[in-house]
């Protein structure tokens, strides 16, 4: 007997990749780590088939915008816990750690996790430290705090996992310092060469005043969240500054959390023809128990509002990926790692709620059913916030 071509083929899936354009029912094949063949027919010259008949086989969900610097940080939650539950095989940590405390994030978290965990180092020293349930305490407020070089050669030291820098600007977190603090993480960001992701929170400053800071290749996170300070004007339509910011190139990410998803708005703008170009979840001790919840509970609310699943996938696979500039993840082309991630849809009568209380009937979820890391199975959990609204039988399309 030869050798089998291939490890493992994932057999009869609809396959999900916005990067590589396939939206179709074929099989995925994969040989020592990586994607070694999508097509027809695979499942001849394999060691060992999973039929997958039904579902939908994705690349590698990534999750932008998450809190996992877990048990050293009070907003942090378990990246294991998190990626079980979402079906995702890389999180991005969204500025939890500073120059200050990252090294503890990359020996305790980063490297004793399975998953692929990356982060956006946080302008702010000691990263964000007073975070928790009924405690909010900013972490940009003085200059002091922002120490520009110690932020860059932070960096520098760690480009293997930061890709980017955050801040969050707005409301208490910035107070008098407000727009400095953004000049500041830009400063650094430049530097660099590598993109911030700016958090965008209650006024001063202003989302316009916010936005038209930004540089092509800048994240606005948060950008969905509710009046006031949203990006819809009195008019019920997207302000100029952000029309202007996605002209330049800069991206837009949900980063639902607990502040930051509101009904009102993201009909509004959808309406309007702005999508976001990223869905994230902004997982962190308050949000995991919902809203928010974590990454695939946000995607479901964002089809529920109307964007398609192939929309929906690339926003949380192939465009996460190019946005912190690891080409090679968010896809399933030959070579890339196997990162996948197989979901079911359901049909589902759970109405869904926005940070600010208002809900909307849902008809729809996803659900996880396996999760590949480098072509080696991972566990994926039970969802029990969700289970009993499931009603039946899951979509076929």
């Amino acid at each position: 007997m030869p050798a089998a071509t291939y490890d493992l083929v994932l057999r009869g899936g609809r396959v999900i990749d916005e990067r590589n354009s396939v939206d179709g029912v074929m099989d995925v094949a994969i040989k020592a780590g990586r994607i070694a063949a999508v097509g027809a027919d695979l499942a001849k010259d394999a060691t060992r088939v999973e039929d997958v008949t039904g579902a939908i086989v994705a690349p590698g969900l990534i999750d932008i915008h998450t809190h996992v610097y877990h048990k050293a940080t009070s907003l942090s939650v378990d990246p294991g816990f998190i990626a079980r539950r979402s079906a995702c095989t890389t999180l991005v940590d969204a500025g939890s750690a500073g120059a200050g405390n990252y090294d503890g994030f990359r020996d305790y978290v980063m490297i004793q996790s399975p998953y692929r965990i990356l982060a956006f180092l946080n302008i702010s020293f000691p990263g964000i430290f007073g975070f928790d349930k009924g405690v909010s305490i900013g972490e940009a407020t003085m200059r002091s705090m922002l120490p520009v070089d110690r932020c860059v050669a932070k960096v520098e030291q760690n480009r293997d996992r930061i890709v980017g820098v955050k801040v969050r600007i707005g409301g208490i977190v910035t107070g008098d310092l407000g727009l400095g603090a953004l000049e500041l993480a830009l400063e650094a960001a430049e530097a660099l060469d590598l993109p911030l992701m700016t958090h965008i929170g209650t006024a001063p400053p202003s989302y316009a005043d916010v936005v038209d800071m930004l540089r092509p290749g800048d994240i606005l996170t948060h950008c969905y969240r509710p009046d006031p300070n949203s990006a819809i004007g009195p008019d019920g339509k997207v302000i100029d500054a952000v029309l202007k910011a996605r002209e330049r190139g800069v991206l837009f990410d949900i980063a639902h959390g607990m502040g930051a998803f509101g009904y009102e708005t993201t009909e509004a703008a959808l309406k309007d023809g702005f999508p976001p170009d990223v869905i994230s979840s902004d997982v962190h001790v308050i949000a995991v128990e919902g809203p928010g919840y974590d990454l695939l509970h946000t995607m479901s609310k964002l089809l529920n509002c109307g964007l398609s699943l192939p929309q929906v996938i690339a926003m949380s696979t192939s465009r996460p990926a190019l946005a912190i500039r690891r080409p090679e993840l968010g896809h399933l082309g030959v070579g890339a790692p196997a990162d996948i991630t197989v979901l079911r849809q359901y049909d589902s009568n759970y109405v869904f709620e926005d940070v600010v209380g208002t809900r909307r009937q849902g008809s729809t979820l996803l659900q996880p059913v396996a999760v590949y890391l480098d072509g080696k199975s991972m566990e994926v959990s039970r969802r029990p916030f969700e289970e009993s609204f499931l009603t039946g039988h899951h979509h076929q399309h």
